[in-house]
């Protein structure tokens, strides 16, 4: 049991007006933690306490900041089993994807730390006698809010990102992952200086009240109509806002695939941490040559996981993150079921403790059922059966989503008619997840705005100032 506290310029269990909230492992109901709900008033307390702090830590050599986000990334090393069981704990993750995200997140600091001190300006071709260059510098007061999906390796990408660009950070981790958050505020805080990190915790009204407050970047990572709330409280404060928002990600399944291969994929996609991904594989476009097939390979898959606490190293299934979520995925399903769908797997509320939801899979939807439209964030898979290449492309783009694509092919024409024509932010051929450390997206629409991860999340974060030296007259420097 965790008793978490916040910090707030340098200090520790600074606030706790608010009340406090209990955090319940998903699995049993059993209590995880007690935790501080900020007020308004501590907010802006935190956020001027932060700005104090910002030029101090901005003066500091790129090459010092970079130095301590080594540290930081060498203490989340050390730490990476008490945040995994944490996380577990917290929202249902299975143990091993629990690590598997703190070794994300470590990875993410040591990149940062690296590619930190070697950005710089551009010198500008003008007068011989004047000298002009384009200078990077730090936005100021950035709020992260993150979410609790993946709290280790989200958290890291923003915090380090932001960190060693030079800007405090003011760290709200989601209400259902906060001791995550805590445990890994408190190892950052043990290597920075006091005051450049502060932690908020609370729910929705303490993420609001941070993002209606005059800092300089609001960086969140979570669901679309929260990103849209920011969006718009920053329109009014002049902060940049950073979304990574929601999506309902497209699987095309081609014609001439194999289909049990091609459903080992869409099981991988749609039922790897219960769903709950940003990327996970959301809606199925098959092919009818190869549907059956590929829908019987999915049953089979979808009822061979085991299920279980996530504590347990055998589980392949762990809960959802909690019983109210559990209710908004049912019923998508029963309500696409209403409507004609045909339950292949699962959709049925399991008896006893926690807040478990079985692999479903959904075939004989429609491309305009809210199953196949918004995003449900479970262990659901819903198929639509097309008769052509093009019918499954025109369906995967119509979406009020853009974050990323899948699409299994062994055509390279059609795997370059995908990549150039699905109007999301990462396209996958062949595999649902992967890809080469770095890379970097623009999610689009309802899904944010702005890069997310890689080397050009450091400019995300980072202002740029245009300079003119000019000689005095008749002289020189």
């Amino acid at each position: 049991m965790y008793r978490v506290e916040q910090l707030i310029g340098g200090v520790w269990g600074a606030g706790g007006a608010g009340g406090e909230l209990t955090v319940l492992d998903p699995a049993d109901g059993r209590p995880v933690g007690t935790v501080p709900v900020a007020t308004a008033d501590e907010v802006a307390k935190a956020v001027e306490a932060a700005r104090e702090t910002a030029a101090g830590w901005a003066a500091t050599s790129a090459a010092g900041r970079a130095a301590l986000l080594h540290e930081a990334a060498e203490a989340v090393a050390a730490a990476a089993e008490e945040l995994a069981a944490a996380t577990t704990a917290e929202m249902g993750k299975p143990l091993g994807d629990a690590r598997g995200g703190v070794a994300a997140g470590v990875g993410t600091l040591r990149q940062y730390a690296e590619l930190g001190p070697l950005r710089g300006g551009r010198t500008l071709h003008g007068d011989g006698d004047a000298l002009d260059f384009m200078l990077p510098q730090p936005r100021g007061v950035v709020a992260a809010i993150t979410p609790w999906n993946d709290p280790v390796a989200v958290s890291c990408g923003l915090l380090g990102a932001a960190l060693v660009t030079g800007n405090v950070v003011l760290y709200k981790p989601s209400e259902r992952t906060p001791v995550t958050g805590w445990l890994l505020a408190r190892l950052f805080d043990g290597v920075f200086p006091a005051g450049v990190l502060s932690l908020l915790t609370g729910g929705a009204e303490v993420g609001a009240a941070l993002a209606a407050q005059p800092v300089d970047v609001v960086a969140h990572v979570g669901a679309s109509a929260t990103g849209r709330a920011i969006a718009a409280a920053c329109a009014r404060t002049g902060a940049k806002a950073l979304l990574e928002n929601g999506g309902s990600d497209p699987l095309v399944v081609d014609a001439g695939v194999d289909p049990r291969w091609a459903a080992e994929q869409a099981a991988l996609g749609a039922f790897a941490n219960a769903g709950q991904l940003c990327v996970a594989v959301e809606r199925i476009y098959a092919h009818r040559d190869v549907a059956e097939d590929f829908v019987d390979a999915l049953v089979e898959r979808a009822g061979a996981l085991v299920v279980g606490p996530g504590r347990d190293p055998a589980t392949e299934l762990g809960p959802l993150v909690d019983r109210r979520h559990r209710d908004q995925v049912h019923g998508q399903v029963t309500a696409a079921v209403a409507q004609g769908a045909t339950l292949r797997a699962g959709g049925v509320l399991p008896d006893g403790p926690g807040a478990f939801y079985p692999a479903t899979v959904v075939t004989d939807c429609r491309h305009e059922m809210t199953l196949v439209r918004e995003e449900t964030f479970g262990p659901v898979a819903a198929v639509v059966t097309v008769d052509s290449f093009s019918e499954a492309l025109r369906c995967a783009a119509d979406s009020p989503y853009g974050l990323a694509a899948t699409v299994l092919t062994g055509s390279m024409s059609h795997a370059q008619r995908a990549f150039r024509e699905l109007p999301v932010g990462t396209v996958k051929v062949n595999a649902v997840f992967g890809g080469a450390p770095g890379g970097a997206a623009q999610p689009r629409r309802g899904s944010g705005q702005g890069f997310g991860y890689g080397p050009e999340l450091l400019d995300e974060f980072s202002t740029v100032k245009a300079v003119h030296l000019q000689a005095p007259a008749g002289g020189h420097w």
